[in-house]
């Protein structure tokens, strides 16, 4: 039994040794090497500080701003730790009373604006991080985007164009906007 004891604790030790040290140190090392933005969270930089990461919406509320998906984490929205859907089924009287909500914000911060609200501006993705938004819920955005910030119409069309994503592999999914990305463009080209 001694010998059993014995050889149980070594291949504990081994296997520790391989699974709990060197295979993450190796697989943390290629990702370095191989891909190294990504491998620190594809984080943005702005006048030399970390502004947001390309992998993870942040909250916008400001009408000079895109606006991004609502964010369904808990304690704060697009909180990366908490990672999580609302839960609430197409029945819900939550999801409802929320979707409304978030629709008459929208076309109070628009009012001039009757085209039908994108799905993607008023609910949650089903992590609550996406960071986001499909082409129609910028483009819906980019009347009173340029308004506010007294630039043409014209321009944040462009940089919508400028900033749409593909689908990946010409064949996944769908278009996409990254909010964070469009939003620092249109900074960069207004100065604020």
């Amino acid at each position: 039994m001694l010998r059993e004891l014995r050889t149980a604790c070594l291949v504990l030790v081994a296997l520790t040794g391989v699974t709990g040290v060197a295979y993450p140190l190796l697989v943390t090392g290629v990702a370095q090497l191989c891909f190294p933005r990504q491998a620190n969270g594809s984080l943005l930089e702005a006048g030399g500080r970390v502004v947001g990461s390309a992998l993870i919406g942040q909250p916008f509320d400001d009408p000079r701003y895109f606006w991004s998906r609502p964010s369904a984490t808990a304690g704060f929205p697009y909180n990366g730790a908490a990672s999580a859907g609302s839960n609430l089924g197409p029945t819900s009287d939550a999801l409802r009373d929320a979707v409304q909500a978030r629709v008459l914000a929208l076309r109070a911060a628009d009012p001039g604006n009757a085209a039908p609200v994108p799905v993607d501006l008023v609910t949650a993705s089903g992590s609550g991080l996406d960071p986001h938004i499909s082409p129609a819920a910028a483009r819906y955005q980019a009347a009173r985007v340029a308004r506010v910030r007294g630039i043409p119409l014209a321009g944040v069309r462009t940089l919508v164009e400028q900033h749409t994503e593909g689908r990946q592999f010409g064949i996944l999914g769908e278009p996409t906007v990254n909010v964070l990305a469009l939003n620092r463009a249109l900074d960069g080209r207004t100065g604020r």
